[in-house]
């Protein structure tokens, strides 16, 4: 299995991009994009299709033949209930001919799971559902318990205790970059008000001489900082 690009190729500037949570290759090259998604979704469905069409279409290039389309597969697992016609909790969608139900192409699927509708649980029931229930867990530990179950469940849960770990260091690292961050946002803080501090003092300065009428010591005092130091402690601008 092969993880791919989970932004799919964008044929046109105006075109829109197709972006997918998971997306892999089988070794068969079947392509499967699983998708969760936790609210309700306005148009869902022909997001769907918009997702499985791009990725049909992303497999052909200039000059190929349409013999190297591979079959393409889209997950929905929905923490929200998108059929509320009946209580059936996961269902397969494909071409196929109205009246004889007879399948046309399996080139495009649809699994639809919806957690919202999973039955209480069953020893006997479908893998499918097995796999839900461990979507629809609601702590590790529920996960712990299927995972000793099922060798797939298992290895699984094994697989997102090391991207919760590696989250883990991303956090620490991003906490740490933060602090970095913050700390120099202080020190130019700090460095620029104390520029504009000074740019009154010495405004300040030149608006007394100008009142006085020393224009040469205004002159001096510009060219000459230690001058100007000087002429700021005659004046008593501290």
């Amino acid at each position: 299995m092969t993880l791919l690009p989970t932004i799919l190729r964008k044929e046109y500037e105006d075109d829109k991009y197709g972006i997918l949570d998971v997306h892999v290759q089988m070794k068969n090259g079947i392509q499967i994009d699983f998708e969760m998604q936790v609210e309700e979704f306005d148009f869902w469905e022909k997001r769907i299709v918009f997702y499985l069409s791009k990725m049909i279409t992303d497999q052909l290039h200039a000059g190929d033949n349409y013999d190297k389309i591979q079959k393409c597969i889209h997950v929905s697992i929905l923490d929200f209930i998108h059929f509320p016609g009946d209580d059936r909790c996961y269902r397969k969608i494909t071409l196929c001919d109205t009246e004889t139900g007879e399948v046309y192409t399996d080139i495009m699927e649809i699994y639809v799971l919806e957690l919202g509708k999973l039955p209480p649980e069953d020893q006997n029931e479908e893998g499918i559902v097995r796999w839900m229930r461990f979507f629809n867990a609601k702590n590790r530990k529920e996960l712990e318990e299927m995972a000793k179950q099922n060798e797939y469940m298992d290895e699984a849960y094994q697989e997102l205790d090391r991207l919760s770990a590696d989250e883990e260091k991303r956090l620490e690292y991003e906490t740490r970059l933060k602090y970095r961050r913050d700390k120099h946002a202080q020190i130019h803080y700090a460095t620029r008000s104390g520029r504009e501090e000074a740019t009154d003092q010495i405004n300040a300065l030149h608006k007394q001489l100008l009142e006085l009428g020393r224009l040469e010591d205004l002159k001096r005092a510009v060219e000459d900082k230690e001058y100007q130091k000087k002429l700021m402690k005659e004046f008593g601008i501290s």
